[in-house]
Order: C-alpha cells, then sequence, then structure tokens
C-alpha cells in the first residue's frame, strides 16, 4: 500500500519552489513519505507596491498559513525572514534547518564591487535595511552613489543591470545559491558592512501544533544552532517592535575555539533610509542553551539599542 503524499505549502516563486523543493527532498528522505508540493498565492506575490509601504510583516506568509489551518497543505515553508515574529498558537515551527550564507551580494555591471562602482551609482533594492546601511557605509568612506527603491524576483531585478537602468542590485546570497546563480554574483557584502534581515538565510518549516507525528518527524531536518541564533536574532526585532520592512539588521554567529564552540555573538543594526543617522551595537555570552536564553540574549541588546536612540530611527519608512 502506498503512503499518502504529504502536501507542503509553498510561494510560487522560482527560488520559492527551489528551496522548497528541497525540503521536499529532505522530508522523503525522513519520513520515507512521497512529498508533493502545492502552489499558493500570497499577497506579497500579487501586490505591486513597496513592501515598506504595505507593511512587509506577513506579506508572504498569511495565505500558506491560512492554507494550513484549513487543512489543505500538511507543511509549509518560508523564508524565515518573512515571518511575523509573533508565533501563532495552532501553529508549530518544526524546524528551522542549516543556513545557508547569511549575508547580502550585489549583482553589479562589468562585475564591479561595491568599492568600484562609479560616482553616483544607482543601486537598487526594495530593502530599507539595506538603503539604510549602503548609504551610511558610502557617507563614511567617501563613496558617492544613489540607492534605488525596486521590487520583483531575482530575475526582475537582475535584468535592470543588464538593461543598463541600474549599475547594481541587492540580494541575497542564500536565494542566489538555491536557485542556482551564485556565478552571477559580483561581489559579496561583509556583514561589517551590511548586516542581514533577521533570520537571513534560514528556512522556517511549518505544521500545525497538533499534528504531533508531523512536528516529530519534520524535528529531524532542525538545526539546533541556526535554530538559537535566528531566535535571539527575531527577539531583537520583536523588542524593537519592528516589522520585517523596518531597517533593522542582525546576525547571530557562533564563536569558536578550533572546534568548540565557545559563545554566541549577537550584533544589531538600526538606521534611517539615508545613512544619517545608525544605532549599531553587538553583545557576546555563552551560546543559549535553551530557546528562553536565545529570547533574552535578542531583549536585553534591543534594551540597550532603544536607550541609545534606536526606536526614533524606525519611524521612517523608504519613501
Amino acid at each position: 500500500m502506498t503512503q499518502q503524499a504529504l502536501r507542503l505549502g509553498t510561494r510560487r516563486s522560482k527560488l520559492a519552489m527551489a528551496q522548497s523543493g528541497q525540503v521536499a527532498d529532505a522530508v522523503r528522505r525522513v519520513t520515507g513519505r512521497p512529498v508533493e508540493l502545492v502552489e499558493i498565492t500570497t499577497y506579497g506575490d500579487v501586490s505591486r507596491e513597496a513592501l515598506a509601504q504595505i507593511g512587509g510583516t506577513g506579506v508572504f506568509v498569511t495565505a500558506l498559513r491560512d492554507a494550513l489551518v484549513r487543512g489543505e497543505v500538511d507543511f509549509a515553508v518560508h523564508s524565515l525572514k518573512d515571518l511575523p515574529t509573533t508565533q501563532p498558537e495552532e501553529l508549530a515551527l518544526a524546524a528551522v534547518p542549516e543556513r545557508e550564507d547569511p549575508r547580502d551580494v550585489i549583482v553589479a555591471r562589468d562585475a564591479l564591487k561595491l568599492t568600484d562602482l562609479p560616482r553616483g551609482a544607482r543601486i537598487g533594492t526594495g530593502s530599507p535595511r539595506r538603503m539604510a546601511q549602503l548609504n551610511a557605509y558610502a557617507r563614511s568612506h567617501g563613496l558617492d552613489f544613489e540607492t534605488v527603491a525596486i521590487r520583483g524576483n531575482v530575475d526582475t531585478r537582475i535584468r535592470y543591470v543588464r538593461d543598463g537602468e541600474l549599475d547594481a542590485v541587492v540580494l541575497a546570497a542564500a536565494g542566489m545559491n538555491r536557485i542556482g546563480r551564485s556565478e552571477e554574483v559580483t561581489d559579496f557584502l561583509s556583514v561589517d558592512t551590511v548586516l542581514p534581515a533577521p533570520g537571513q538565510g534560514a528556512l522556517a518549516i511549518e505544521c500545525t501544533a497538533d499534528n504531533a507525528d508531523l512536528v516529530a518527524a519534520l524535528g529531524e531536518l532542525d538545526d539546533p544552532f541556526t535554530r538559537v541564533a535566528v531566535s535571539a536574532e527575531r527577539s531583537l526585532l520583536a523588542a524593537l517592535e519592528a516589522g520585517c520592512s523596518a531597517p533593522v539588521g542582525a546576525l547571530a554567529d557562533l564563536l569558536a575555539d578550533g572546534q568548540i564552540v565557545k559563545e554566541m555573538r549577537l550584533r544589531g543594526v538600526v538606521g534611517t533610509t539615508d545613512g544619517s543617522r545608525m544605532v549599531q551595537l553587538s553583545t557576546t555570552g555563552p551560546v543559549p542553551e535553551t530557546h528562553d536564553q536565545a529570547l533574552a540574549l535578542g531583549r536585553e541588546l534591543a534594551t540597550e539599542m532603544l536607550a541609545q536612540g534606536a526606536a526614533g530611527l524606525m519611524g521612517e519608512r523608504a519613501q
């Protein structure tokens, strides 16, 4: 008797389909069951508004979660950076697999690196976080470029460069790797230059909380280090009371001595989109052993950032 296929809810974009396909392969391995992809269109996919204008939070997630609750799919795969920081009680974040490269990258004309871009170069991004940090970097390094608000999938963004409308566009390294286009990257942006979005490069696998067998099976794909890192980053975001379209960057990384992981460092940044004012802080402590410890690390750093005026920098949205 053939086992019933597990239905995996995914967005329709090429990137979402690629990362969901990779998760489907892993779920087949751990469960021995067939997995079929169910394509779902989300509000964020059909709206042409800038993400900062439509609020950002949950626009790519809500339709997938609704399908889960209605029983139309068994589990769903999200880019973790798209998830609202509050987890609904009826859904379980069953697994956070090992994270891809969290960095941002640029795809520029003539294979240029960020520091090689000519004066007045136009760099496209839909992210207030990227704008804020790129503009701050330009100010502090005597560079002269303009950030231009754009939307669209990877193909659309890269086409702006190929067609000569923009000199460069900013994308996530993880996405370029997952769709097999990393050879088009012309520069990897150091996290010292641009801190990624909280949870960037990580995936979230969700199912209904009452499906204990599936929660346990999907849990086989969980990477504990990735989970504590993204939990700390998302806790920082939540404590700043910022949505996923706010100009907030965060990264938790593990500091190792040889093969032994000793500590976790959490870095956070908030800035105005023109890069004129930034609050950037970090904290280092023991690697959290529990979810609550990871959340506490994020809250502590957020408290310090708020004390330095971070809240006043987040009211701005990309115009």
